[in-house]
């Protein structure tokens, strides 16, 4: 049984509940680097939510900390996070200031200033509002509504969370309103250098994280980057779209089919992956995708016929097998000098046109689209086109 707390103010029950509930999580050690010996950071939800806690700190206890705690999404861990700036100001207000480390992380937002104006309000809930620097979602197909700032889902929960861990019970009953206003110092100019101009993030950068941490390089955060670009090119309902590996299939969509740039989704090596989340989300918004084009060069694509859907070389055997076992049933006279290469470019260099002709490229690109069609039962057709590198087309370009 709980022992009967006696008596207290409110500021010191709120002390003894914050003590206790940190007793119960443990701190995520961010000098503990990554088997790549790379450090982590935190993202810039979490550091709008030190923001958010430490004006809340100004605003009702008249405190000026010089760091917080902030829990993470897991619920296991927290994070204690530098404030370089806090105040109280006219008008019931308070403002706080959190400059983002990214850890060793190559991320656009690493240095940046996120900040938070927090203001009690009578509406008895906590809302969201943009700052200077913070974007507007101007389109469907993003986890937010379309004329709300942009900050993603767990970030808003991970504020609420901070809110609710500063007040006392009591607070929370009586007035638990608060307006949260969150912007990012000079991050109009940092979001032009992002993705978010093409997903239709208008005015500023997105307050993002799932995990409130940043691993640096991380599979992961590119994978999330993948799915969410999937969701914006189908969000119009569209009749095709574009899923390539590297630059080829923007070049392609737009001089061959005069697609949009958000129509067009890089997924890397992460092939397997970018087809599950198509029809996942084709599945979620119960529509089909009347043509999926498959774009890149065979060095990547022509894995999946041998069964690899993440195209790593590491990961992955080289190409050079499957279109070898094509070349034999297709009874082409190439196989001794497709057995010597140690790549496809390498093969397309070596092998005469009259041997790996454009007729036989869009046999294996017919072949290619094949196997992927069976993973996609909401795509009507999937259509592959394959290039070189210098982007010159390997089949019949001409065939759509």
């Amino acid at each position: 049984m709980k022992k009967e707390r006696p008596a207290l103010s409110k500021f010191l029950a709120r002390r003894m509940d914050a003590v206790s509930n940190e007793e119960d999580r443990r701190r995520f050690n961010l000098d503990v680097l990554t088997d790549a010996g790379l450090r982590r950071g935190y993202t810039t939800g979490s550091c709008a939510a030190a923001a958010v806690k430490a004006a809340l700190l100004a605003l009702v206890c008249n405190e000026s900390p010089a760091e917080v705690n902030v829990s993470l999404p897991d619920g296991l861990h927290f994070l204690t996070i530098p404030i370089d700036s806090v105040r109280r100001e006219p008008g019931n207000l308070a403002y706080a200031e959190v400059v983002k480390d990214g850890g060793d992380d190559p991320d656009q937002t690493h240095r940046a200033r996120i900040f938070a104006n927090v203001r009690r309000n009578d509406q008895g809930v906590i809302v969201f509002q943009q700052g200077e620097g913070v974007g507007i979602v101007t389109q469907a197909g993003l986890q937010v509504k379309i004329g709300e700032p942009a900050i993603n889902p767990v970030p808003r929960q991970m504020m609420i969370k901070a809110v609710h861990e500063v007040l006392s019970e009591s607070d929370r009953e009586t007035n638990p309103g608060f307006d949260l206003q969150i912007g990012c110092r000079n991050g109009e100019q940092i979001a032009q250098r992002t993705f978010n101009p093409r997903l239709g993030i208008v005015g500023g950068i997105s307050i993002l994280g799932t995990t409130g941490i940043v691993e640096p390089k991380s599979k992961a955060a590119f994978q999330a980057s993948v799915q969410v670009y999937i969701r914006v090119a189908l969000a119009d309902r569209p009749k095709e779209i574009v899923l390539a590996p590297g630059n080829l299939g923007q070049r392609f969509a737009r001089s061959s089919l005069g697609l949009p740039p958000k129509g067009v989704v890089q997924m890397s090596n992460f092939i397997g992956f970018a087809l599950d989340c198509l029809e996942q989300t084709l599945a979620e918004n119960e529509q089909t995708l009347p043509v999926l084009w498959l774009v890149g060069h065979p060095g990547k694509i022509a894995k999946i016929l041998a069964g690899d859907w993440d195209t790593h070389s590491g990961r992955s055997v080289s190409a050079v097998q499957s279109i070898l076992q094509l070349a034999k049933e297709y009874g082409l006279p190439a196989a001794e000098v497709l057995s010597r290469s140690r790549s496809i470019e390498e093969a397309i260099e070596l092998v005469p046109t009259d041997m790996l002709s454009p007729t036989f490229w869009s046999m294996v690109e017919r072949r290619i689209a094949s196997v992927t069609a069976q993973l996609l039962p909401r795509v009507e057709q999937v259509q592959v086109r394959l290039f070189r590198m210098d982007g010159r087309a390997l089949g019949i370009a001409d065939s759509r």
